[in-house]
């Protein structure tokens, strides 16, 4: 579900993928940024790690 919503986020251009994934907590209300916090925490991501990172594995149509 992370993954959808930040792949969205960076779809739409609110986000680059090289960013660090603190800066989704300006996009990501308070309360769903909390629960969010605690599912990377558990993924082993940390909050500096780059967006890119969190996405996972992507296809590419026009390789």
């Amino acid at each position: 579900m992370i993954q959808d919503e930040v792949r969205q986020l960076v779809e739409k251009g609110v986000v680059n993928r090289q960013q660090p994934i603190y800066s989704l907590c300006k996009h990501i209300p308070s309360r769903e940024w909390v629960c969010m916090e605690g599912e990377l925490e558990k993924c082993d991501f940390l909050l500096r790690d780059r967006i890119g990172d969190l996405m996972g594995h992507e296809t590419w149509d026009n390789d």
